[in-house]
């Protein structure tokens, strides 16, 4: 009989938000697959839990997700953890939770802070829509194709960002986007938390000269709806188009008017103008 997949989120700064249920998994699983095992030593140890911990992170994924599937297959249950916040998120735990479900292996969550929420929350930024896209290439051409194709996007963006890269980030992000509103959090839940609204402009002239410090969220607006400047011809094309489907001139010319901002007067005079 096959053991299970805990997914558990843990703290991304205060500790006091680990929760009751995640402290119970770490306690209750036979082992710990942790991105950094002397970071999530430093959370067992705040808490009195004594596991077994097994080194899980980019560079030895394959190997040592193989080994982790083998043993959840035996019977075991294990509790996947990263160095901060929710795995799986801009996270090789991604593909572990991938590879137990190709196993069919019973992958539970055991949710629990995730810093791209956090900081959405608390930006003051549009959130009714938005997209994710993680951490931006440290290779320049990577960097800046990638920020080119969002150029278009109309949904609030959340980056995050290691503090060696952000005036780079933020002189492309300016150059791709142009001067937008942006809020950018660091050191959430933490003694020094900050969370910052100003523009692209401002945030990438602050920071060439402002060494950064701690890790980034970066909540960008998203490109704005573009206000059409409508013509007599356009408003009277549009008009024509509503009487053709039946409607009388006036109707035509009101309805149009409301879509172009045009008077109806003046819709309607060339309207009778051009059926003379």
């Amino acid at each position: 009989m096959s053991g299970r997949l805990y997914v558990v989120g843990t703290p991304i700064g205060n500790l006091e938000d680990f929760s009751v249920r995640a402290r119970r998994t770490l306690e209750e699983a036979d082992f710990i697959a942790a991105e950094d095992t002397r970071v999530t030593l430093r959370l067992l140890n705040h808490f009195g839990i004594k596991k077994e911990m097994l080194s899980y992170y980019e560079h030895n994924k394959r190997d040592k997700g193989n080994l982790i599937i083998e043993r959840i297959m035996k019977g075991e249950s294990c509790a996947l953890v990263s160095d901060a916040g929710m795995p799986a998120i801009s996270d090789p735990g991604e593909d572990l939770v991938r590879a137990a479900r190709g196993a069919g292996i019973a992958v539970e969550a055991v949710p629990g802070p995730c810093a791209l929420v956090t900081a959405l929350a608390v930006s003051g930024m549009p959130s009714g829509r938005f997209c994710f896209e993680g951490f931006l290439s440290v290779n320049k051409i990577s960097r800046r194709k990638h920020l080119e194709e969002l150029k278009g996007e109309k949904r609030t963006m959340i980056f995050y960002e290691a503090p060696h890269k952000l005036a780079a980030a933020l002189k492309d992000m300016l150059c791709a986007f142009g001067d937008r509103r942006i809020a950018l959090a660091r050191e959430l839940t933490k003694i020094h938390e900050s969370v910052i609204s100003t523009t692209l402009s401002e945030a990438a002239s602050y920071y060439s000269e402002n060494i950064p410090k701690g890790e980034f969220v970066l909540i960008i607006e998203g490109k704005a709806e573009e206000s059409r400047e409508y013509t007599l011809d356009d408003a009277l094309e549009i008009a024509k188009n509503i009487m053709n489907a039946g409607s009388a001139i006036s109707a035509a010319a009101k309805e149009a008017a409301g879509v172009t901002g045009i008077k109806k007067g003046d819709i309607y005079k060339a309207l009778l103008a051009q059926m003379k």
